[in-house]
């Protein structure tokens, strides 16, 4: 069986770290290259988590690209306060292996489907800006991937931003409806999926933190997360981009999606909303949404990506 192959986009925060971990940890995928964003911390610390990630977890040899530094069109409003002000929760980590591969991530995602077209998959972990702007040079961007995994929005209209938004879509809405309606194979894997089936309770993160080294630092670096989560409601840190990762993975631990035609607040109350447009006449469906996910399959996973 021949293996697969991905592309990451993310804005290297907590959870995108341990999203990197379940990549380069899979034995049947390799990633291609990582490309970087702002969003849940700006540009320079979004780069230096990933890379100190890669290093951590096996993939030091991976071409990293740091790309947007900001939205297309509005002033970058970041997660810090989530996930602390570098992005891992103040853990204490080792110093980044190396720079940059390029601070050119847009004309690479450009290059790799120009060159390699449906050879590989995308995965986005953050605000949709890098894939936004490629898709302005590339209108058909994502028909040159196999399919495009979405940690983005949260369709059943419970926001983590505001009333409605979810971060990755309220951070660049603009993007994200650029992205949402251009041609290709596209899966979203909102909030509603993690804080359903993704929240790490008491008992896990103590499995978890003594699986191993790469355990300990997914507990580690989510302190701040945490604390933020319980204050919001959840029984624990949830992992938005772990369980993104896992679906792009293996997207056989889907148990219920629907394909929609998705909607984008772009201001006001609205957002960074993604509702969907079931009304008759309404465009076909742009998107497959997710609704529901098998959580042991999931958690297993992690498990076992960190296990030494």
């Amino acid at each position: 069986m021949s293996r697969r192959s991905i592309v990451i986009d993310t804005d290297t925060a907590s959870d995108d770290a341990i999203a990197l971990v379940l990549a380069v940890r899979e034995p049947a995928v390799d990633v291609r290259a990582v490309t970087v964003v702002a969003g849940n911390v700006p540009l320079d610390l979004a780069v230096r988590n990933a890379i100190v990630t890669l290093d951590l977890a096996g993939g030091a040899d991976i071409p990293l690209h740091a790309g947007r530094d900001r939205p297309l069109t509005r002033p970058l409003d970041t997660a810090q306060f989530v996930h602390g002000q570098d992005g891992m929760g103040g853990a204490p980590l080792p110093e980044p292996s190396r720079a940059a591969t390029s601070t050119d991530a847009v004309g690479v995602l450009l290059e790799i489907a120009a060159n390699e077209p449906g050879q590989h998959d995308l995965v986005t972990l953050g605000p949709l800006t890098n894939i936004a702007a490629a898709l302005e040079r590339d209108p058909e961007l994502l028909t040159k991937f196999g399919h495009t995994y979405l940690m983005a929005g949260s369709p059943d209209g419970v926001g983590n931003v505001d009333a409605l938004g979810e971060y990755n879509v309220w951070a660049d809405p603009e993007a994200a409806t650029a992205v949402f309606a251009a041609p290709g194979a596209k899966t979203m894997i909102g909030w509603n999926i993690s804080r359903k089936f993704a929240v790490m309770t008491d008992s896990e993160q103590a499995a978890l933190a003594a699986i191993g080294p790469l355990g300990k630092f997914a507990i580690d670096i989510n302190g701040d997360v945490e604390q933020y989560c319980l204050d919001t409601g959840l029984a624990g840190f949830d992992l938005p981009d772990p369980i993104a990762m896992a679906v792009a993975l293996d997207d056989s631990i889907i148990t219920e999606a629907t394909d929609e035609w998705l909607v984008v607040g772009l201001d006001g109350p609205t957002r960074g909303c993604t509702i969907p447009d079931r009304r008759f006449g309404r465009p076909a469906p742009n998107i497959r949404v997710l609704w529901s996910v098998d959580e042991a399959a999931f958690k297993q996973r992690l498990l076992t990506a960190c296990t030494p």
